[in-house]
């Protein structure tokens, strides 16, 4: 029986962060199990309803303001207890996943999941496929479907040809995990591995190339209303089937949809800003700019950014690099978040113009 809608007919409840995943944190990455409005304390899994299509929007439509492609995203989802509409067997989601996909090597593993790489049997196209554990997933949205998966269908919902963030092919909602298949470009290699393969820091011109791509990636998640949260090289794509570097956003699954004026008191990731031992809380936009900043240092430097390092002087911006890009460097890493730059205002910097 052939896949039903991405609906999931089962409600959950919210689900807070547990202990597993507390073990992936250093103690300075946390600031507490709440975010901070102006309204006053929710919990972390709170989403906005604005317009027509909010954070709040089901899922079902969602899917259906999907623009179609030729190749596009075919969203399903399986889930043990779906029947067809005739009230026909029920589906063995792995044995379906199974079927559809041919697992192979491991591409990475993280403290939220592990991603293979792989390929559709019916017409060879490469994907990525990431496994969830239960355990993992932080938090649920509507209809008991995780928060990951919403921000795709989201994101995929306006996406296009030229779209930054990996598109969402299926997922299959088993009892122990969740299995995302994702979109997997060819040829492409984390920003990490780009830059290991150039030798050592890119030039100027070509990392300029990468973060105007990232910057217009962030604003557009921000008017989505998407903190990614999780901005560094390793999540970083970079497609190279042309002279002019691509760049793709991937892995979702530390990302929040935001209200305007939110902070966060806990910090999920590896790349949190110096306010979060600061200050014990954390805004979207100015954590952005700031994981910016980190990856446009690990762009053009030997070593990677070290934030306690930086802020005792101990690691320093390159003398080599031009007044303009040092300026940015600073401003991004600014150690207070106000004197950071918007986002838009990053965008209109000399060096980027």
């Amino acid at each position: 029986m052939p896949n039903q809608s991405a609906e999931v007919s089962e409600e959950h409840k919210p689900i807070l962060p547990t202990d597993d995943e507390s073990d992936n944190r250093t103690t300075s990455d946390t600031c507490g199990l709440t975010e901070v409005t102006e309204k006053g304390t929710e919990y972390v899994e709170a989403s906005i309803s604005e317009d027509s299509e909010s954070c709040n929007t089901s899922v079902d439509d969602v899917g259906r303001k999907r623009k179609a492609s030729d190749d596009g995203p075919n969203m399903k989802t399986s889930s043990p207890d779906q029947r067809g509409l005739s009230g026909s067997e029920v589906v063995d989601p792995t044995a379906e996943f199974e079927a559809k996909y041919k697992q192979e090597d491991l591409l990475g593993k993280g403290g939220c999941g592990s991603v293979f790489a792989g390929y559709r049997k019916a017409d060879n196209l490469p994907v990525a496929i990431k496994h969830v554990p239960s355990v993992n997933i932080l938090c649920k949205h509507v209809n008991g479907i995780s928060l990951e998966v919403a921000i795709m269908l989201k994101l995929a919902a306006k996406s296009d040809q030229t779209s930054a963030p990996i598109s969402l092919l299926e997922w299959y909602n088993l009892d122990q995990e969740l299995i995302l298949v994702l979109e997997r470009p060819i040829p492409a290699k984390d920003l990490r591995g780009h830059i290991e393969t150039n030798g050592g820091p890119l030039d100027e011109e070509e990392a300029k190339v990468i973060l105007k791509q990232l910057i217009d990636a962030a604003i557009d998640l921000e008017k989505q209303h998407i903190f990614h949260r999780d901005i560094k090289v390793q999540n970083i794509l970079i497609e190279t089937s042309s002279n002019r570097p691509r760049v793709r956003l991937i892995d979702f699954g530390l990302s929040r949809f935001v209200k305007k004026r939110t902070s966060y008191r806990e910090f999920f990731g590896t790349q949190s800003p110096p306010e979060c031992g600061d200050r014990g809380v954390y805004r979207p936009g100015p954590t952005t700019v700031f994981q910016i900043g980190m990856v446009l240092f690990d762009m053009l430097h030997l070593s990677e950014f070290a934030k306690d390092s930086f802020f005792a002087n101990k690691q320093r911006i390159s003398y080599k690099l031009s007044n303009d890009c040092k300026d940015l460097l600073r401003t991004t890493l600014n150690r207070e978040p106000k004197k950071r730059p918007t986002l838009k205002q990053l965008k209109s910097h000399p060096w980027l113009t």
